[in-house]
């Protein structure tokens, strides 16, 4: 489901608890609504609500986490395949072919990651690039140093191109969730029960109701701050382009 849905479900949960905590205050005995019996629900809710606040903050960290995590190795993508293109430059004339190879790729990243930024011709087979990856590297092992200086650039260029495939895998396999749904519909649970109390011994006024029901909208958008948090590369808050854009300009040079 989108961020958007779960929060819509968050919100209706946190309504739900509301309004079930207004209907025990009208059905529930006097004697159950006591101070006594409030002083109970409130200590309850307290340790609920520090629990709560315990896996709300598990669920930043692990989003934030997440969301660091791809940023940074964007960066260290973008650095290595700047690097790459100036190694293949020095080795000479003979590279051409492979850095117009690593641009390329570079280029179908951005339009895959990034399409509503880097857009292509509509004419342009949507896979143009697909596999010039590993042919990239495959054309650096089969080059041939006439010196020493070009065999140090091949061996530089080698283990740079090894390093990007490492880290374009690994920002691969990090795409999934970071955050647990077992933690999240946890979460909720609790929050529908400390809505509940909330309600259960608010005065049946339009001021209590519009309060909670404010503080419902408050905490089910803060939980799509946190699932947009980690979707870095489709979400409201993704990563930005602007260094593999920033090495774009660089390569060919």
């Amino acid at each position: 489901m989108s961020p958007i849905t779960i929060s819509c479900i968050v919100f209706a949960c946190l309504v739900g608890g509301t309004l079930l905590g207004m209907f025990l205050r009208f059905i529930l005995p006097d004697k159950h609504l006591s101070a006594e019996s409030k002083d109970v629900v409130k200590l309850g809710m307290g340790l609920i609500g520090t629990m709560t606040a315990l896996v709300l903050g598990l669920l930043i960290a692990s989003a934030k986490s997440s969301f660091d995590a791809q940023r940074n190795g964007l960066a260290q993508l973008c650095a290595n395949v700047i690097l790459l293109d100036r190694a293949l430059a020095r080795y000479g004339p003979e590279a051409k072919e492979v850095r117009n190879m690593v641009k390329a790729s570079a280029e179908d990243l951005a339009e895959r990651t990034w399409p509503s930024e880097f857009s292509r011709d509509k004419n342009t087979e949507k896979s143009r690039t697909e596999g010039r990856y590993e042919g990239a590297f495959e054309k650096i092992q089969g080059l041939t140093p006439k010196n020493d200086a070009q065999r140090a650039l091949q061996a530089q260029a080698l283990k740079t191109a090894t390093d990007i495939a490492q880290t374009r895998w690994l920002l691969f396999a990090q795409e999934a969730s970071s955050i647990p749904t077992p933690f999240l519909v946890v979460m909720v649970g609790w929050l529908t029960l400390i809505f509940a109390s909330f309600s259960l011994f608010a005065p049946p006024n339009a001021t209590a109701f519009l309060t909670l029901f404010i503080c419902a909208l408050a905490i089910s958008s803060a939980i799509l701050l946190i699932l947009e948090l980690d979707r870095p590369f489709g979400g409201l808050m993704q990563v930005s382009s602007a260094p593999l854009r920033n090495a774009l300009t660089q390569l060919g040079r």
